[in-house]
């Protein structure tokens, strides 16, 4: 079994709750509009579903993973992948709001040379595994957790996946492995947005009752509000079962934040002019007001 389950040797650079939870939502506030300002002129990007995981990289990133932006190769690291590689951008804006890389950097999003692009790369400091094809990172999980294991790591693995993501069958195929070897250093986290590219995703494919089918393949499953990252720490710190891989089903919106595209298919791919743009942060900006008051 996984060395998870005993106290492990802090890294340089671990969050350790040096943050509250009004400062992990400032953090989330500041990354969604560093996600507006990467997807405004000519190039866009997938607004939506990056807006709606902000939450969780910014409860891994900057509370749960034991990493260090001075030492991205660590070996020590927690390792993560960003599965649903559409949602690089808010990838992107959560390294750069954790020192892997600088927000200069992302002004170059999209652009001629730059490293960053639509789905991420390893060329980019903090990127794990280049991600994109869906249904390719909790397979890739599972092989690093069990690798881990094997060579007496104690690290955490971690792999956010989209809920339309969950409808290829590579999905399947690893959450049975990662069952069977009772992998407890590997969890899950699904977006659940509910929206895929052409609809919702139970219109599409159903995938209900999520939990229950992750439970049957030997997992631990939690479901929590995904924009709520009270509920995101204390699920993310819960001690895993022995022998269990966890699932942590995240309920969240897909555009969160900005009205006029929340919970619409549109959201999935924007081009956002300035008149948009304007719309957006000032959106952003009023929920943010409105929450600390």
């Amino acid at each position: 079994m996984s060395s998870l389950l005993a106290p492990r040797t802090p890294a340089p650079g671990t969050p350790s709750a040096r943050w509250s939870t009004r400062q992990l939502e400032d953090h989330a506030h500041h990354i969604r509009e560093l996600i507006v300002e990467m997807c405004t002129g000519g190039e866009g990007g997938h607004v939506g579903g990056s807006l709606s995981l902000v939450d969780i990289l910014v409860t891994l990133y900057f509370d749960t993973m034991r990493i260090d932006p001075e030492r991205p190769e660590d070996p020590a690291r927690d390792l993560f992948i960003l599965s649903k590689g559409h949602g690089a951008i808010g990838l992107y804006a959560t390294l750069a709001a954790r020192g892997f890389i600088t927000e200069e950097q992302l002004a170059t999003y999209g652009k001629p040379g730059s490293l960053l692009s639509a789905h991420p790369t390893r060329k980019v400091s903090g990127v794990e595994m280049p991600t994109g094809s869906l249904g390719h990172g909790l397979p890739l999980g599972v092989g690093f957790a069990l690798s881990a294991r094997l060579k007496g790591s104690d690290r955490a693995h971690y792999v956010v996946t989209g809920d339309g993501e969950l409808q290829e069958g590579s999905n399947w195929e690893a959450a049975m492995a990662a069952g069977a070897k009772g992998l407890d250093n590997l969890v899950a986290i699904v977006d659940r947005n509910g929206m895929q590219i052409t609809g919702t995703t139970e219109q599409v494919l159903g995938l209900d009752p999520l939990a229950a089918r992750f439970r049957a393949f030997g997992w631990t499953a939690h479901e929590v509000d995904g924009h709520h990252i009270g509920e995101l720490r204390a699920a993310l710190r819960t001690p895993p079962v022995p022998g269990r891989p966890t699932v942590i089903i995240a309920n969240t919106v897909k555009g969160r934040g900005i009205p006029f595209i929340e919970g619409q298919t549109r959201s999935h791919y924007a081009r956002l002019g300035e008149p948009q743009k304007k719309r957006a942060l000032s959106a952003l900006r009023r929920g943010r007001r409105k929450e600390i008051s």
